[in-house]
């Protein structure tokens, strides 16, 4: 399952963020894609804070992830821009974060193929004139449902 959606500014993808959250659950693995500048950290800040966060949301290019433990979510920010090869995710001790309690979202997903688990959801961010256009693509039964549960908040709002 495919769907689109558009963001008009900063505050538009942010908002974005906080439907995806509410629609995955506090769960999953979410691959982040699109060039530097498309606002892939800014749809985080905003899923990360519809769990409750009031701090900064920053990308973790240097430390590669960042921890987000909010009650009973769990979020994990990766970005992987810097990553030289995929095997150092395993020094990292990646694994135990992606159980399937967590929600982690993965910037850059592609540095670390062959490392990573297979996405839940995939969120391809494009420029549209002035705007963002947001392809999410299912990867899993979760995928699909987190889809559906969007298209039914957006028809509702």
């Amino acid at each position: 399952m495919k769907l689109e959606l558009l963001a008009n500014g900063e505050d538009a993808m942010v908002e974005l963020g906080a439907q995806i959250a509410t629609a995955l659950e506090g769960r999953g693995v979410v691959y982040l894609e699109g060039n530097l500048g498309m606002g892939k950290t800014t749809l985080s800040r905003g899923i990360v804070r519809s769990f409750g966060h009031t701090g900064a949301v920053k990308s973790p290019t240097y430390t590669l992830v960042e921890p987000y433990e909010l009650g009973p979510v769990n979020v994990y920010h990766f970005d992987l821009y810097r990553l030289a090869s995929p095997e150092e995710l395993e020094f990292l001790g990646v694994r135990d974060y992606f159980d399937g309690d967590n929600l982690c979202l993965v910037e850059w997903p592609e540095k670390g193929a062959g490392a990573l688990p297979r996405p839940d959801l995939t969120i391809t961010i494009d420029a549209v004139g002035a705007g963002r256009r947001l392809t999410l693509t299912a990867g899993s039964a979760h995928g699909q449902a987190t889809c559906q549960r969007i298209q039914q908040l957006r028809s509702e709002g």
